[in-house]
């Protein structure tokens, strides 16, 4: 009996542990949930531009800052945007990556400086486990292949440069003349380049051009040069040009807007209204030039998509929402921006 009794205890004491084990486990179960539900009203998201003082990022910095309130309104969540400024430094930027790492960025929303040298954001990020969206420069393969919470976000260049050459190619097939001025047959063109090392600049340079070619638009290349993706850049070429090849320029094609206003800049202290150029981007300014009729045209990306894109990458990430129908990526990791071509009215 007595030796029953103590059987008995035994199991009573046990069930009350595992009762006690049960209540606990309940409890910080309980309380992960309500941590993870206080953290859902709030994100935070580091954004690191490689420079500020570039239009089209600035454009991008502008639909960033207006989507994330709209954002904040449907959810009824804060939306904190982090955002600085590399200045064209990878060191800079990396020491920005540490920053919002160790502020608590819940995501990262980076503009690579160096697109071959993503790496050690990379890195530092895994490390975190903190996912990062690359935008406008797109990492190495290697790279973007090294870990699942990676994404790029950006246009298709090969895109872009075909629908400026159509621009082109449209305009002389029906008025041959004003891209032909001095009726020679053959349409002479100057090329402000971007960057060596950015894939978009190689990639417009090539598909722009071959496209006049393959549209049967004879053209001649007077000269071409690099300009950074800068206003004063180009505009300083462009000057340089016009006097190598006076009268002789007849088309300008541009891998950006900020470069093409360069050389409507320079045209413009020439005083010649007479060259056609072309760009892509759709800046605001470089929209504004060609409704003034300064610019052909312009190949534009849907900022405010591009935009609500990153930021529905985020959400998706940080709190898994759904994407939208319209976000489709490609391989789980890529996402294509919409562009379309803007032209003056005759």
């Amino acid at each position: 009996m007595e030796r029953g009794s103590k059987k008995g205890i035994r199991r009573r004491c046990l069930g009350a542990a595992l009762a006690l084990c049960l209540c606990v486990a309940f409890f910080l179960v309980c309380c992960d949930k309500e941590a993870k539900e206080e953290e859902k009203k709030a994100v935070r998201i580091g954004v690191s531009l490689y420079r500020g003082d570039d239009t089209f990022i600035n454009n991008i910095r502008t639909e960033l800052e207006r989507e994330a309130k709209l954002y904040e309104q449907e959810l009824g969540i804060k939306i904190q945007l982090d955002i600085m400024d590399a200045k064209g430094s990878q060191n800079t930027q990396n020491i920005q990556i540490e920053r919002f790492l160790s502020l608590g960025c819940d995501v990262l929303c980076v503009n690579p400086v160096d697109r071959t040298n993503a790496s050690v954001i990379i890195d530092m990020a895994m490390q975190e486990e903190v996912p990062v969206i690359f935008f406008n420069r797109q990492p190495v393969e290697e790279d973007m292949d090294r870990w699942s919470d990676l994404y790029y976000l950006g246009v298709q260049a090969k895109e872009s440069a075909v629908l400026q050459g159509s621009m082109v190619v449209d305009l002389y097939q029906e008025h041959p003349e004003e891209l032909d001025r001095n009726q020679d047959g053959v349409v002479s063109y100057v090329l402000l380049e971007g960057e060596n090392s950015h894939q978009d600049a190689l990639i417009r340079t090539e598909w722009s051009v071959q496209t006049l070619k393959d549209k049967g638009v004879p053209i001649e290349k007077l000269t071409g040069g690099i300009a950074n993706w800068e206003r004063s850049q180009a505009s300083a070429l462009m000057e340089q040009w016009l006097n190598e090849y006076p009268n002789q320029i007849e088309l300008v094609i541009s891998n950006n807007d900020d470069m093409a206003l360069g050389a409507l800049d320079a045209m413009e202290r020439a005083g010649i209204q007479t060259i056609q150029v072309v760009g892509i981007d759709g800046t605001t300014s470089g929209l504004e030039a060609v409704e003034s009729g300064r610019m052909l045209g312009t190949v534009s990306s849907d900022k405010e998509q591009y935009a609500k894109a990153m930021l529905e990458i985020a959400l998706h990430r940080v709190l898994g929402r759904e994407l939208s129908e319209d976000i489709e990526l490609e391989d789980g990791k890529y996402y294509q921006c919409p562009q379309k071509i803007v032209k003056k009215i005759d």
